[in-house]
Protein backbone atom coordinates (compact mmCIF):
# COMPACT_ATOMS: atom_id res chain seq x y z
CA UNK A 1 0.00 0.00 0.00
CA UNK A 2 1.40 3.51 -0.92
CA UNK A 3 1.80 5.86 1.74
CA UNK A 4 1.86 8.60 0.06
CA UNK A 5 1.09 9.48 -3.82
CA UNK A 6 1.31 12.83 -5.44
CA UNK A 7 -0.06 13.33 -8.86
CA UNK A 8 0.60 16.84 -11.08
CA UNK A 9 1.61 19.06 -7.83
CA UNK A 10 1.76 22.66 -9.30
CA UNK A 11 2.64 25.63 -6.79
CA UNK A 12 4.09 29.10 -7.44
CA UNK A 13 4.44 32.60 -5.76
CA UNK A 14 3.11 34.66 -8.40
CA UNK A 15 4.99 34.04 -11.41
CA UNK A 16 7.66 32.21 -9.51
CA UNK A 17 7.15 28.49 -10.32
CA UNK A 18 8.37 26.68 -7.77
CA UNK A 19 6.97 23.04 -8.29
CA UNK A 20 6.06 22.00 -11.47
CA UNK A 21 4.13 18.75 -12.35
CA UNK A 22 5.60 16.89 -9.36
CA UNK A 23 4.29 13.51 -9.47
CA UNK A 24 5.62 10.20 -7.17
CA UNK A 25 4.40 7.33 -4.58
CA UNK A 26 6.30 5.65 -2.20
CA UNK A 27 5.64 2.56 -0.42
CA UNK A 28 5.20 1.97 3.68
CA UNK A 29 8.29 1.40 5.60
CA UNK A 30 10.55 3.45 3.04
CA UNK A 31 12.87 6.57 3.83
CA UNK A 32 12.75 8.97 0.98
CA UNK A 33 15.12 11.81 0.92
CA UNK A 34 14.48 14.32 -1.78
CA UNK A 35 17.88 16.59 -2.89
CA UNK A 36 17.97 20.14 -4.75
CA UNK A 37 19.58 23.16 -4.49
CA UNK A 38 18.33 26.39 -1.94
CA UNK A 39 15.17 27.45 -4.21
CA UNK A 40 14.37 23.52 -5.93
CA UNK A 41 11.34 23.87 -4.25
CA UNK A 42 11.76 20.57 -0.97
CA UNK A 43 10.61 23.07 1.51
CA UNK A 44 7.47 24.16 -0.33
CA UNK A 45 6.36 20.13 -1.52
CA UNK A 46 6.92 18.89 1.93
CA UNK A 47 4.31 22.15 3.34
CA UNK A 48 2.21 21.09 0.70
CA UNK A 49 1.98 17.82 1.73
CA UNK A 50 1.48 18.81 5.16
CA UNK A 51 -1.51 21.45 3.93
CA UNK A 52 0.58 24.47 5.59
CA UNK A 53 0.70 25.76 1.43
CA UNK A 54 -2.21 25.09 -0.91
CA UNK A 55 -1.17 23.85 -4.34
CA UNK A 56 -2.67 25.56 -7.33
CA UNK A 57 -3.43 22.00 -8.66
CA UNK A 58 -2.26 18.29 -8.36
CA UNK A 59 -3.92 15.51 -6.05
CA UNK A 60 -2.08 14.39 -3.06
CA UNK A 61 -3.38 11.59 -1.53
CA UNK A 62 -2.10 10.04 1.92
CA UNK A 63 -3.21 6.24 2.90
CA UNK A 64 -5.53 6.17 -0.02
CA UNK A 65 -7.06 9.25 1.05
CA UNK A 66 -7.09 12.93 -0.32
CA UNK A 67 -6.16 14.45 2.11
CA UNK A 68 -8.21 17.87 1.05
CA UNK A 69 -10.74 15.70 3.00
CA UNK A 70 -8.65 15.73 5.67
CA UNK A 71 -9.25 17.41 8.83
CA UNK A 72 -6.69 18.96 10.74
CA UNK A 73 -6.75 16.44 13.31
CA UNK A 74 -7.13 13.50 11.29
CA UNK A 75 -4.02 15.27 9.36
CA UNK A 76 -2.09 15.46 12.33
CA UNK A 77 -2.60 11.97 13.43
CA UNK A 78 -1.40 10.14 10.46
CA UNK A 79 1.51 13.02 9.81
CA UNK A 80 4.17 14.67 11.93
CA UNK A 81 6.29 17.81 10.48
CA UNK A 82 9.23 19.04 11.71
CA UNK A 83 10.21 22.42 10.60
CA UNK A 84 13.63 23.79 9.05
CA UNK A 85 13.97 26.05 12.63
CA UNK A 86 12.04 26.48 15.68
CA UNK A 87 11.37 29.55 17.28
CA UNK A 88 10.25 30.12 20.78
CA UNK A 89 10.31 32.87 23.29
CA UNK A 90 8.61 30.94 26.27
CA UNK A 91 9.46 28.36 28.58
CA UNK A 92 8.64 25.22 28.75
CA UNK A 93 10.21 21.74 30.21
CA UNK A 94 11.24 19.31 27.22
CA UNK A 95 9.06 17.14 28.15
CA UNK A 96 5.77 19.28 27.87
CA UNK A 97 7.40 19.60 24.62
CA UNK A 98 7.76 16.36 23.53
CA UNK A 99 4.16 15.88 24.79
CA UNK A 100 2.81 18.35 22.54
CA UNK A 101 3.42 15.47 20.00
CA UNK A 102 0.63 13.48 21.69
CA UNK A 103 -2.22 16.25 21.03
CA UNK A 104 -3.79 14.89 17.98
CA UNK A 105 -4.10 11.66 20.14
CA UNK A 106 -5.97 12.97 23.25
CA UNK A 107 -9.09 13.28 24.47
CA UNK A 108 -10.16 15.06 27.43
CA UNK A 109 -6.89 14.22 29.89
CA UNK A 110 -3.32 13.15 29.46
CA UNK A 111 -3.26 9.57 30.14
CA UNK A 112 -0.77 6.93 31.25
CA UNK A 113 0.34 5.68 27.44
CA UNK A 114 0.67 9.38 26.76
CA UNK A 115 3.25 10.08 29.64
CA UNK A 116 4.74 6.96 29.07
CA UNK A 117 5.25 7.42 25.03
CA UNK A 118 6.57 10.43 25.84
CA UNK A 119 9.03 8.77 28.52
CA UNK A 120 9.93 6.06 25.94
CA UNK A 121 10.85 8.68 22.78
CA UNK A 122 13.27 10.57 24.92
CA UNK A 123 15.13 7.47 25.87
CA UNK A 124 15.26 6.04 22.46
CA UNK A 125 16.91 9.84 21.60
CA UNK A 126 19.10 9.63 24.51
CA UNK A 127 17.26 13.10 25.96
CA UNK A 128 16.27 11.88 29.31
CA UNK A 129 18.79 14.25 31.12
CA UNK A 130 16.89 17.30 29.08
CA UNK A 131 13.31 16.12 30.19
CA UNK A 132 13.22 18.54 32.71
CA UNK A 133 15.38 21.81 31.22
CA UNK A 134 13.69 24.62 29.57
CA UNK A 135 13.71 24.06 25.43
CA UNK A 136 14.13 27.96 25.29
CA UNK A 137 17.48 27.89 27.34
CA UNK A 138 18.81 24.85 25.20
CA UNK A 139 21.28 25.41 22.05
CA UNK A 140 20.07 25.07 18.48
CA UNK A 141 20.87 21.39 17.72
CA UNK A 142 19.42 20.29 21.09
CA UNK A 143 16.31 22.36 20.34
CA UNK A 144 16.32 20.24 16.90
CA UNK A 145 16.88 16.64 18.61
CA UNK A 146 13.75 17.77 20.76
CA UNK A 147 11.41 19.01 17.85
CA UNK A 148 12.46 15.53 15.87
CA UNK A 149 11.41 13.61 18.83
CA UNK A 150 8.39 15.56 19.29
CA UNK A 151 7.32 14.48 16.03
CA UNK A 152 8.39 10.03 16.77
CA UNK A 153 5.92 10.42 19.46
CA UNK A 154 3.09 11.85 17.66
CA UNK A 155 3.37 8.13 16.62
CA UNK A 156 2.59 9.14 12.99
CA UNK A 157 2.26 7.23 9.27
CA UNK A 158 4.21 9.54 7.83
CA UNK A 159 7.37 12.06 8.39
CA UNK A 160 8.13 15.27 7.04
CA UNK A 161 11.76 16.12 8.02
CA UNK A 162 12.93 19.26 6.66
CA UNK A 163 16.55 19.65 6.89
CA UNK A 164 16.32 17.82 10.25
CA UNK A 165 20.30 17.71 10.88
CA UNK A 166 21.25 20.87 9.75
CA UNK A 167 21.94 22.23 13.04
CA UNK A 168 23.28 19.19 14.46
CA UNK A 169 27.27 18.36 14.89
CA UNK A 170 28.49 15.12 12.77
CA UNK A 171 28.11 12.36 15.46
CA UNK A 172 24.68 13.63 15.83
CA UNK A 173 23.68 13.75 12.55
CA UNK A 174 24.36 10.00 12.08
CA UNK A 175 22.52 9.20 15.70
CA UNK A 176 19.41 10.64 15.02
CA UNK A 177 19.39 9.27 11.29
CA UNK A 178 20.28 5.91 12.49
CA UNK A 179 17.29 6.24 14.72
CA UNK A 180 14.99 7.51 12.17
CA UNK A 181 15.93 4.83 9.98
CA UNK A 182 15.21 2.19 12.56
CA UNK A 183 11.88 3.44 13.30
CA UNK A 184 11.38 3.28 9.70
CA UNK A 185 12.26 0.16 8.55
CA UNK A 186 11.57 -2.17 12.31
CA UNK A 187 8.17 -0.54 12.95
CA UNK A 188 5.32 -2.89 13.32
CA UNK A 189 3.26 -0.45 11.63
CA UNK A 190 2.85 1.38 8.46
CA UNK A 191 5.49 4.10 8.42
CA UNK A 192 7.85 5.82 6.08
CA UNK A 193 9.68 9.37 5.82
CA UNK A 194 9.59 12.21 3.11
CA UNK A 195 13.11 14.06 4.46
CA UNK A 196 14.48 16.99 2.20
CA UNK A 197 18.09 17.29 3.12
CA UNK A 198 21.42 19.06 1.97
CA UNK A 199 23.86 16.27 2.41
CA UNK A 200 23.87 14.04 -0.48
CA UNK A 201 26.09 11.38 1.58
CA UNK A 202 23.74 11.32 4.29
CA UNK A 203 21.52 10.93 2.36
CA UNK A 204 23.09 8.15 0.21
CA UNK A 205 23.89 5.97 3.38
CA UNK A 206 20.34 6.29 4.83
CA UNK A 207 17.82 6.66 2.27
CA UNK A 208 16.01 3.56 0.23
CA UNK A 209 14.75 6.36 -2.56
CA UNK A 210 15.90 9.98 -3.51
CA UNK A 211 13.93 12.58 -5.54
CA UNK A 212 16.23 14.74 -6.82
CA UNK A 213 14.43 17.69 -7.54
CA UNK A 214 15.74 20.36 -10.15
CA UNK A 215 13.98 23.74 -11.61
CA UNK A 216 10.67 23.07 -10.10
CA UNK A 217 10.62 19.17 -11.23
CA UNK A 218 12.01 15.68 -10.59
CA UNK A 219 15.00 14.76 -12.69
CA UNK A 220 15.79 12.03 -10.84
CA UNK A 221 13.58 9.10 -8.97
CA UNK A 222 15.07 5.87 -7.34
CA UNK A 223 17.58 3.93 -5.17
CA UNK A 224 21.02 6.42 -4.82
CA UNK A 225 22.83 4.33 -7.00
CA UNK A 226 20.36 5.48 -9.98
CA UNK A 227 20.29 9.17 -8.76
CA UNK A 228 23.83 9.87 -7.59
CA UNK A 229 25.65 9.80 -10.61
CA UNK A 230 27.85 12.47 -11.76
CA UNK A 231 25.95 13.97 -14.60
CA UNK A 232 22.81 14.20 -12.24
CA UNK A 233 24.59 16.11 -9.63
CA UNK A 234 27.02 18.45 -12.29
CA UNK A 235 22.99 19.13 -13.70
CA UNK A 236 21.51 19.88 -9.96
CA UNK A 237 24.56 21.08 -7.99
CA UNK A 238 26.90 22.60 -10.23
CA UNK A 239 29.80 20.72 -9.34
CA UNK A 240 32.31 17.92 -10.25
CA UNK A 241 32.52 15.16 -8.52
CA UNK A 242 33.90 11.70 -8.13
CA UNK A 243 31.41 8.27 -6.63
CA UNK A 244 32.74 5.37 -4.95
CA UNK A 245 30.59 2.64 -5.23
CA UNK A 246 28.60 0.85 -3.02
CA UNK A 247 30.01 -2.28 -1.33
CA UNK A 248 28.62 -4.87 1.24
CA UNK A 249 30.50 -2.25 4.00
CA UNK A 250 29.74 1.17 2.68
CA UNK A 251 27.06 3.03 0.88
CA UNK A 252 28.06 4.93 -2.14
CA UNK A 253 29.85 7.75 -1.26
CA UNK A 254 30.58 11.21 -2.86
CA UNK A 255 33.56 13.30 -3.33
CA UNK A 256 32.97 16.58 -4.54
CA UNK A 257 35.63 17.89 -6.57
CA UNK A 258 34.86 21.76 -7.65
CA UNK A 259 32.46 24.31 -8.61
CA UNK A 260 31.56 23.65 -12.53
CA UNK A 261 32.12 27.19 -14.21
CA UNK A 262 29.05 27.27 -16.87
CA UNK A 263 30.33 30.20 -18.65
CA UNK A 264 33.58 28.09 -19.53
CA UNK A 265 31.49 25.52 -20.53
CA UNK A 266 29.70 27.31 -23.37
CA UNK A 267 32.79 28.54 -24.50
CA UNK A 268 33.90 25.26 -24.97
Amino acid sequence: MSILEVKDLNFSWGENHVLNNVSFSFPENELIAVLGINGAGKSTLLKCINKILKPNSGEINLLNSNIDKLNLTDLAKNVSYVPQSVLTSFSMDVFDVVLLGRRPHLSWRINVKDRDKVSETLRFFGLEDFAFRKFDQLSGGERQRVIIAKSVAQDPSLFLMDEPTSDLDLKNQIEVMKRIKKIITESNNSKSALIAIHDVNIAARFADRILLLHEGKILANGTPEKVLTTENIATVFGVTCDIIPKTKMSPIRIIVKDEINIGEIEEE
